[in-house]
């Protein structure tokens, strides 16, 4: 699969030009963060985790570090930072914030904050064996790829919402997460 050359720097200055639109009507109430964690190298990566398989909800799904907003979160950057050092072992002081996407509602009812952060390329993931099975690293240029993500129409309760569908190598990336990434892809205009 080809892919065209991303640089960080052609990636920042992007996303710092092309803010993205912050829409905070929401269905839900209750507050989530994630970090999308952007691996800082000539070609940079995007690091995702595949949840254990022994959680309750959400089990063996391709995620980005992060979870619900606690009492002591000072906001939802802390929130995503903290839950980064829980789940991968990402120290809250390795990772530059550049900025937040707009607010997703889950299906689970929270609104989930995905906070972007550049991360150095030499961190020792130690992924929570609770929490996460896997920890990997997809080339940030192909996880931008728009064409890679597939449409699928869901009717629940009847309402319809659009999932988006993708897989690297043997990691099938669905739902928020592909949701996620392809606004990223979108926020920043990248056409490889």
């Amino acid at each position: 699969m080809q892919t065209t050359e991303l640089s960080l720097d052609t990636f920042l200055s992007r996303f710092q030009l092309l803010r993205p639109q912050v829409n905070n009507a929401s269905l839900n109430q209750r507050q989530a963060a994630v970090l999308v964690p952007i691996v800082r190298r000539p070609e940079p990566g995007l690091l995702l985790t595949q949840r254990s398989a022994q959680l309750r909800k959400h089990a063996g799904q391709v995620a980005f570090p992060g979870g619900a907003v606690d009492d002591t979160d000072a906001s939802l950057i802390a929130a995503a930072l903290r839950e980064a050092q829980e789940e991968v072992a990402i120290p809250p002081e390795a990772v530059d914030v550049i900025g937040v996407l707009p607010p997703v509602d889950s299906v689970t009812g929270f609104q989930v904050t995905p906070v972007v952060g550049i991360i150095p390329p030499n961190l020792h993931y130690h992924a929570s064996q609770d929490e996460v099975a896997a920890v990997f690293e997809m080339p940030l240029a192909e996880a931008l790829r728009l064409g890679r993500y597939h449409p699928l129409d869901i009717h629940r309760r009847g309402n319809s919402h659009r999932v988006w569908l993708s897989w690297y190598q043997h990691y099938f990336v669905w739902g928020m997460t592909a949701g996620i990434i392809r606004e990223l892809a979108l926020q920043i205009g990248f056409k490889p």
